[in-house]
């Protein structure tokens, strides 16, 4: 554990926010001050009888708190529990570069390119599928025959379109061009020149050559032949999650020829397709890396600006006057929103919510889910501290799904489904976001270190790695009704959200301050 906080209990009421240089305690042996107090009426906490918390197995139970006629837009109260090290998690998690369980990291990869050797990449989306993956300048006889013993015979070429119009090599199907879930063969083609039939591993090594040379001419190709050229698609993995466009984007981030060489992997028995554990077995006996196109997509957002600011504007609001910052994704055009308070100075210790787009909750106020509630309180609480961001992320709805899938995911919820398993259901993943996006709004606003609030620690991993740093976090805690009680208890067991309750029966003062003296019981939040 790189970073270790201990706090004492702290609540807060939303109509005040106050930071003072109090706390003190000790990330990466150096030393930083931080603490939270309240200033407002401290008697919701006041009646010990309100409260009647039954304790159960990883957590309070959300019967104690349930408030069945709780309007969906009201004034809300929070609590800042205690920092729990749970949370925070080790700085490798999370972290792009940090390389999923099982895989390589993708510089090692890069290394192994350079020197002309193999990689093994893994789609895990659906079906598990690993290619062999090399580059097309460095290739051989023995290569190609290597790849023609372990792959499924098929060696293929990943190339940009503009290499294959200098070739002229038209897609096969140029109706299917559009269809991102299918690989773009072009014709295929063996070299002329030095080759004999064209299907030997020595004459398929000669003609990826000819492909990968930017001084080939199309009149050095016959056609049709024994190698398959891919048409890669622009903008690689982050436009489409397939093997063409990871292998030249792995080229290109090892500087070399954006020309590939590539074969799916069998199993030597059968001839199916590899599994996981075939995959990697393979990689350990012949000392091969393997990387998983999930983390080269997470390795290319931290480097590339994937956002521009087109707009700022004057934004008054019921809560208050905020900024409103216009960014639009250079990926798919999405537009998203950034609601900035305040001078953000030096981008330290700023609170921020990174809020998931939720039109029938924010909007419609729907009550079978806490969105609208916890973006109604985030404002609040913004408009109170007078320094703050949210960044409101659209595409995001049902956690990634779209709106009309959330909705058929309602369906699934009323025949018994919860949240999860509805999402499963429909086919999608629990949580489809990512939030590479809203990292990059918060470095161009100039967020360095923040105070997160959020009861997710998905959002805390997901903010690592961008040169942001979370230092707090300020839970979200909205009224609990019969709607949405099974919705929050799902996101409590089911994917580690955080709605813990040390709660206490009384404040005695209005103003409450926490003394680095107090020393409370170790408590869970769950």
């Amino acid at each position: 554990m790189d970073c270790i906080a201990f706090f004492p209990q702290i609540f807060f009421n939303s109509r005040a926010l106050y930071c003072s240089p109090n706390f003190a305690g000790l990330c990466r042996n150096k030393p930083w001050k931080y603490s939270c107090w309240a200033l407002g009426s401290s008697g919701d906490f006041s009646d010990e009888g309100s409260f009647k918390i039954e304790e159960k197995l990883n957590g309070s139970s959300f019967d104690a708190f349930i408030d069945s006629s709780s309007a969906s837009f009201e004034t809300l109260d929070a609590e800042i529990t205690p920092e729990i090290a749970d949370f925070f998690v080790s700085d490798a998690e999370g972290d792009p570069d940090c390389p999923s369980a099982g895989y390589s990291p993708i510089e090692q990869a890069l290394a192994a390119l350079r020197q002309g050797k193999f990689v093994i990449v893994v789609d895990e989306n659906e079906d598990v599928e690993g290619n062999l993956v090399m580059a097309a300048s460095y290739v051989s006889s023995k290569a190609v025959a290597f790849m023609i013993k372990h792959g499924s015979g098929i060696v293929s070429a990943g190339m940009k379109e503009e290499d294959l119009e200098r070739l002229n090599l038209p897609l096969m199907s140029p109706e299917k061009e559009d269809d991102s879930s299918a690989p773009s063969f072009t014709i295929t083609v063996d070299a002329k020149v030095g080759t004999s039939t064209g299907v030997s591993a020595s004459d398929r090594a000669k003609t990826c050559l000819a492909l990968s040379s930017p001084n080939s001419r199309a009149e050095d190709f016959n056609k049709p032949g024994h190698v398959f050229p891919l048409k890669y698609r622009n903008g690689g993995v982050l436009r489409r999650c397939g093997h063409t466009e990871a292998s030249v984007d792995l080229l290109m981030l090892a500087g070399l020829q954006p020309v590939s060489v590539l074969s799916a992997i069998v199993d030597k028995e059968d001839g199916s397709m590899a599994s996981m554990a075939n995959l990697r077995k393979m990689a350990l006996d012949h000392s091969i890396p393997i990387i998983s196109i999930t983390d080269l997509i997470r390795y290319r957002r931290k480097r590339e600006k994937l956002v521009e600011r087109t707009a700022i504007s004057r934004l008054p609001t019921k809560w208050g006057l905020f900024q409103a910052y216009c960014y639009r994704s250079k990926l798919d055009g999405m537009e998203h929103i950034a609601i900035v308070k305040g001078d953000i100075g030096n981008g330290q210790d700023v609170l921020v919510r990174v809020h998931s787009e939720c039109l029938t909750g924010d909007i419609f106020g729907s009550r079978r889910c806490d969105c609208g509630n916890q973006l109604d309180l985030a404002m609040q609480l913004i408009e109170k501290a007078g320094r703050g961001v949210i960044v409101y992320l659209r595409g995001h709805e049902g956690r990634g799904i779209g709106l009309g899938h959330k909705l058929q995911a309602y369906n699934l919820q009323d025949e018994g489904h919860d949240t999860v398993e509805a999402n499963l259901e429909l086919g999608f993943a629990a949580d489809a976001r990512d939030y590479g996006i809203g990292a990059q709004i918060l470095r161009d606003i100039g967020i360095r270190t923040m105070r997160l609030m959020t009861n997710n620690p998905a959002k805390f991993t997901g903010l690592k790695g961008y040169g942001l740093a979370v230092v707090g976090r300020v839970p979200v805690l909205t009224p609990i009704t019969e709607e949405n009680k099974r919705y929050l208890e799902a996101k409590r067991i089911k994917m580690g959200h955080i709605y813990g309750s040390d709660l206490q029966p009384s404040l005695p003062e209005p103003l409450i301050k926490p003394s680095i003296d107090d020393k409370p019981e170790p408590r869970h939040l769950i």
